[in-house]
């Protein structure tokens, strides 16, 4: 029967599970902040197409009626309606889309995606420092002259552009649960650099920041994050002159960095810990590059010794796990994102980063549920899990959320994947149809299962 009190079937669409991440309160509280919330009943209300928004994030391969119809089968009959609520056309749902605009999916990252991990999460903390790192890439919109205009695109070997413009995007993640928590986005001639300089808001004390030598080119960025409060270990480029200052017993040496700005005027002096080190790698030919500057904020050995930082920068590498999850796994590998305008471009991006943080929040309370480290859950189960619940037509009703959460946790939980070995440098892979970066037969039996943090690093003494 019908429910006595005039409920809309609208007012009960959930994106299953993941609604404890993103729930209705949040979502409000967001649109009303970003000033979308509606003056008059609709069928397609601001909080419903926010959710329809992540469920794009969710259901990447199927059309905009198929997502909506996923978002409200089986609502009907636990909401005590007769009939089937009449799905919206596809002009509908993007004219929805635009009325919507990105803003209240950037207020739900924004209040939703912080750190989550605790000090019982494995492989998040060192020494009571949180794991963090930033890096970028680059996603593929569709070709139309608003987001050619808007963003651009990089400019083929032939001289021709590519054939989709490209989102510059870069990131702020947590290393022990790829939690993301801070983003910037900006047209593709727009350089990570410069981008990065605005997740300095996302950067607290008490965090160390990880990053590659593509940040650490720009001493302006470092010294931006360091003002934060937060310790710093970026590797350097071989370029960098960095004089030897004072020499440590574990290996390192105090430096420093001279801050200028564009005119190259100097503003200001920075002391760092320099570490230089070595890779033992049996994979790699003797051509190869094998020493690492790393520069770091914490200038006492006692606190973080080099062999210990030196072993510890890899976990760098755990944002690019991150990357794949994203962009392969949850969006589809060669996807283009279905957005034609620049504003639907960001409300998707938003969308898309909100969705993978929510799954990523599962996972991490299986991983405390099973009392094991979050990188045995595997990504593929818990997103499939979720996109079940989104069908299975929870709603927003806290019981049966929890319900339903309780269910999947003991799901994703019955196959965890096996420990992931340890590596001091990154993976190898032959790319199809190259004769380079051919995979050698020493790979196969490298990194070794029993390795452990630092081994196979050799801290050099300062020169």
């Amino acid at each position: 029967m019908k429910p006595q009190s005039d409920q809309r079937l609208a007012d009960h669409v959930a994106v299953g599970v993941l609604t404890r991440t993103f729930p209705a309160s949040l979502v409000d509280a967001a649109v009303a902040a970003a000033g979308k919330a509606e003056q008059r009943h609709r069928l397609l209300p601001a909080r419903l197409v926010v959710y329809y928004v992540l469920a794009l994030a969710l259901f990447a391969d199927s059309g905009y009626e198929e997502v909506m119809r996923n978002l409200v089968e089986g609502l009907s009959y636990q909401t005590g309606w007769k009939s089937s609520w009449d799905v919206p056309t596809k002009g509908a749902i993007s004219q929805a889309r635009a009325r919507l605009g990105f803003a209240p999916l950037k207020a739900c990252f924004d209040r939703a995606c912080v750190p989550m991990a605790t000090e019982s999460t494995s492989g998040a903390f060192y020494r009571g420092l949180r794991l963090m790192a930033i890096d970028g890439t680059n996603l593929d919109v569709p070709d139309t002259a608003a987001n050619d205009e808007e963003f651009g695109r990089p400019t083929a070997a032939r001289g021709e552009g590519c054939a989709f413009p490209q989102v510059r995007m870069v990131g702020l993640g947590e290393c022990g649960t790829h939690a993301l928590c801070g983003i910037a986005i900006g047209p593709y001639e727009t350089g990570e650099n410069t981008l990065a300089l605005e997740l300095v808001r996302s950067v607290k004390a008490g965090m160390l920041l990880l990053a590659d030598r593509g940040f650490g080119g720009s001493y302006q960025l470092f010294a931006a994050m360091a003002a934060t409060g937060a310790d710093l270990l970026w590797r350097v480029k071989s370029s960098a002159v960095l004089p030897v200052l004072e020499r440590f017993d574990d290996g390192s040496y105090r430096s420093e960095l001279v801050i200028k700005d564009d005119k190259r005027r100097k503003l200001k002096v920075l002391s760092v810990r320099v570490i230089v080190y070595e890779i033992d790698d049996p994979g790699r030919s003797q051509g190869e590059e094998t020493t690492y500057r790393l520069v770091t904020t914490i200038l006492d050995p006692g606190r973080a010794p080099a062999d210990e930082l030196a072993g510890l920068y890899p976990e760098r590498w755990e944002f690019e796990t991150l990357l794949d999850e994203l962009k392969t796994h949850q969006r589809g590998p060669r996807v283009v994102l279905r957005s034609k305008s620049p504003e639907g471009v960001r409300q998707e991006i938003y969308g898309y980063l909100c969705t993978h943080y929510a799954i990523r929040a599962l996972m991490v309370e299986v991983a405390g549920h099973d009392s094991v480290d979050p990188d045995r859950v595997s990504f593929t189960r818990s997103l499939r899990a979720a996109r079940r619940s989104v069908r299975a037509g929870i709603g927003t009703s806290a019981r049966a959320i929890g319900e339903a959460l309780r269910a999947v946790i003991v799901e994703i939980g019955q196959e965890l994947l096996p420990e992931r070995r340890l590596r001091a440098a990154g993976r190898v892979v032959k790319p199809k149809m190259s004769k380079f970066g051919v995979k050698r037969a020493v790979h196969h039996n490298w990194p070794r299962p029993t390795k452990r943090a630092g081994e196979g690093i050799r801290v050099l003494a300062a020169p």
